[in-house]
């Protein structure tokens, strides 16, 4: 039986972050195909609700928006795939024709080590369950006799703030205007109609404009929209979502303890 040919599955991920695969790379081909994330969807074969999950991940991943949406529920609404989109689909393309080229090469020259190249080269991936991931800027940075107070810039119009320890900031050298990623899981987000209380103790506060809703049996998932691309999500239960009549179109904010933001570096 021949040695089957190894071939290359290209992956970005920064560190604590979710990955972009090839998979994600097809979801937005197929958006600029069909101008719409549930043709999308239909097309390779997911979910409307995990293609939009798909898109709202990758656009809080980079700086810029990759893919411009208007929701219109399982129906659809129209999506673009914007320039900064293209130029990752570009980028890709071109990183995995080369990664393909390489290792075709490494392949050949390990046909004779034991076990082959299978058994030769593998790699170790990282993944986090956090639901909400920002890329960030350091805006200002507060030390404490034990604990930092990390201010960072998500959008031109929401900011976030960090309490990490004093080691912490050390050991990942953070300074103003280094480039990080928040992390804050989906059961830490507190949810308020319409714009932020005026009375309340968490300092982290996004208002927007709830863009999706799904109910469970005991708890719903509902995402607003923060504009410039970005979104975050909170699971909240299902009886208080109806209670606070979150639907689509409407305003909330996201609330969340500074102590709740995990920071990692790129």
């Amino acid at each position: 039986m021949s040695d089957p040919s190894l071939k290359a599955a290209l992956t970005l991920q920064r560190e604590g972050d979710p990955r972009i695969g090839g998979d994600r790379i097809r979801l937005l081909r197929a958006i600029d195909a069909n101008g719409s994330i549930a043709g999308a969807a239909r097309e390779i074969g997911l979910s409307y609700k995990a293609a939009w999950d798909a898109v709202g991940s990758m656009n809080n991943l980079f700086a810029r928006p990759l893919v411009e949406a208007a929701p219109g529920g399982r129906t659809g609404g129209g999506a673009r795939v914007t320039r900064a989109g293209h130029a990752l689909i570009a980028c890709f393309s071109m990183l995995e024709a080369s990664l393909g080229k390489a290792l075709a090469a490494i392949d050949t020259g390990l046909k004779t080590s034991p076990g082959g190249a299978v058994n030769t080269l593998w790699s170790l991936m990282m993944q986090t369950s956090t639901r909400n991931t920002f890329r960030c800027t350091v805006t200002r940075i507060t030390p404490g006799a034990v604990s930092t107070e990390v201010d960072m810039a998500l959008t031109d119009g929401h900011t976030l703030t960090a309490v990490i320890t004093e080691r912490s900031a050390a050991d990942m050298g953070l300074a103003e205007g280094s480039e990080v990623f928040a992390l804050i899981k989906a059961t830490f987000v507190m949810l308020a109609a319409g714009e932020a209380p005026a009375n309340i103790s968490a300092c982290n506060r996004l208002t927007g404009t709830v863009s999706a809703r799904e109910d469970g049996p005991v708890n719903s998932e509902v995402t607003l929209d923060l504009g410039e691309g970005k979104t975050i999500t909170a699971i909240i239960t299902r009886t208080s979502a109806d209670a606070l009549d979150f639907a689509v179109g409407s305003t909330a904010t996201a609330l969340f303890k500074a102590s709740h933001v995990i920071v990692a570096m790129p």
